[in-house]
């Protein structure tokens, strides 16, 4: 076998370490048997690896510089939680700005409801008299103003009544003639007194009757100053007497929604309809709640409350107030009746209807307040967005007691600062858009 001399044992060496640096051990076994001594190939060794350790620290400073250069891009877009947005940007995207204020939370109770008529707004309009329907003056659904004649009826009775004070009446005044020209007489001694005091006893008398047949007419809801009047009218017009209409008047300004008898029909006696019509205001209504008895002891008078369609789900709200919690509670139900005035004046509610009621049983003020589309999650954390002159900047907050609609900053913003309450999802979206390209 042909042994290589030292030099080129030495040169081959070099290269294979050089080139393959995974068998460098096994090349310094072969130099080493050769008789050449380790810190030969040791500096060779390390003069093939500084090449590589420069290429690395090379690459190191760039990495560096690169990185260095992606924390001051990073921090100049936000980083720290800024969006910069100019007004126009702001107006475009609809974010609407609105400043922190105190404010009032309110917790409530949902619970079903009907709604009712109003029971001070609704009434009937009574036959008050024995007679015959003559005449019907309004239909369903029509407007009456209160005082206002609905129906005629022709009654027996009202003529007798009317009869009676209109005779009282002319009794009373020929009884007081004659009696004012007894007592002259009696002033100047010449007739009796017997006869002064007999024509005093007669006056009397017939301005007692007089008095009572008034009160009859009163009693019917009839006028004796407009009996007399409408008497004059009809001695010039026989053919239309007055003299056995009665006229019915509604009670209060509504509408009628019921009519209970046609003309012809027969009123006021027994087993006959006693009303005529119904007229109701139906501009306030009423909602009735069953509230659980769990519940009762939280709902007080003058309570708000919200209603709202149960069955449709309609957009309609509509406030209103509690006036009545009834004290004692339904057998059945087991729960305690709750009325809720209602303002009605476009008569949408209407009754009959089922409702669904929040009613609210406790206030809490708190000094700082804001909309629940103010506040946003970032990164697991509560944050708001603070109107800045670049934009917004992000602001962790602390969130403490809420309702429906808003919820308590207990820390981190104080009352008077404005902020973004709609449409904060842009902001955060913005801030999303920031981070991943700084992450890029």
């Amino acid at each position: 076998m042909r042994i290589l001399p030292t030099a080129a044992l030495v040169a081959v060496g070099v290269l294979v370490g050089a080139a393959v640096p995974a068998v460098s051990g096994f090349v310094r076994g072969l130099l080493t048997a050769a008789g050449l001594p380790p810190t030969t190939f040791a500096g060779l060794e390390a003069e093939t690896r500084a090449p590589e350790a420069d290429h690395a620290e090379g690459d190191g400073h760039a990495q560096g510089d690169g990185h260095a250069q992606g924390e001051h891009a990073h921090s100049e877009d936000g980083e720290d939680g800024h969006v910069r947005m100019t007004a126009e940007q702001i107006e475009n995207q609809d974010i609407k700005v609105a400043k922190a204020e105190s404010g009032t939370l309110s917790r409530h109770i949902l619970v079903p409801g009907t709604i009712t008529p109003d029971a001070d707004r609704i009434a009937r309009v009574p036959a008050r008299v024995v007679g015959t329907v003559a005449e019907m003056r309004k239909r369903l659904g029509d407007d009456v103003r209160k005082g206002e004649v609905v129906a005629i009826l022709d009654s027996r009775e009202v003529a007798d009544a009317k009869s009676e004070s209109l005779t009282a009446s002319v009794k009373a005044e020929l009884e007081k003639a004659n009696f004012d020209r007894q007592q002259a007489l009696w002033d100047k001694r010449i007739s009796a007194e017997s006869a002064f005091l007999n024509a005093r006893a007669v006056y009397a008398e017939a301005a007692l009757r007089q008095n009572l047949a008034r009160q009859k007419l009163s009693a019917l809801g009839l006028n004796a100053t407009e009996v007399a009047k409408f008497a004059e009218q009809d001695e010039t017009t026989p053919n239309a007497s007055t003299l056995r209409q009665y006229e019915l008047r509604s009670p209060l300004s509504g509408r009628i929604v019921e009519r209970k008898v046609d003309v012809g029909t027969a009123v006021g006696k027994e087993g006959d309809p006693s009303d005529v019509y119904t007229v109701a205001d139906l501009s306030t209504v009423w909602i009735e709640l069953s509230v659980p008895t769990s519940e009762l002891a939280k709902v007080r008078d003058g309570a708000g409350v919200t209603v709202m369609p149960s069955q449709d789900g309609g957009e309609r709200h509509e406030r209103g107030r509690v006036v009545f919690v009834s004290p004692m509670l339904n057998a059945d139900t087991r729960a305690a009746r709750v009325v809720v005035a209602l303002p009605n004046t476009d008569l949408a509610w209407r009754p009959g209807t089922y409702v669904a009621a929040e009613v609210e049983i406790a206030t809490d003020r708190v000094p700082v307040r804001v909309a629940k589309s103010a506040v946003q999650t970032v990164e697991g954390r509560r944050v708001v967005f603070v109107r800045t002159a670049e934009g917004f900047e992000m602001r962790a907050v602390e969130l403490g007691r809420s309702d429906d609609d808003a919820v308590e900053v207990a820390a981190g913003l104080k009352a008077g600062e404005e902020i973004a309450v709609a449409n904060t999802f842009l902001l955060k979206a913005e801030l999303g858009k920031s981070e991943a390209g700084h992450a890029h």
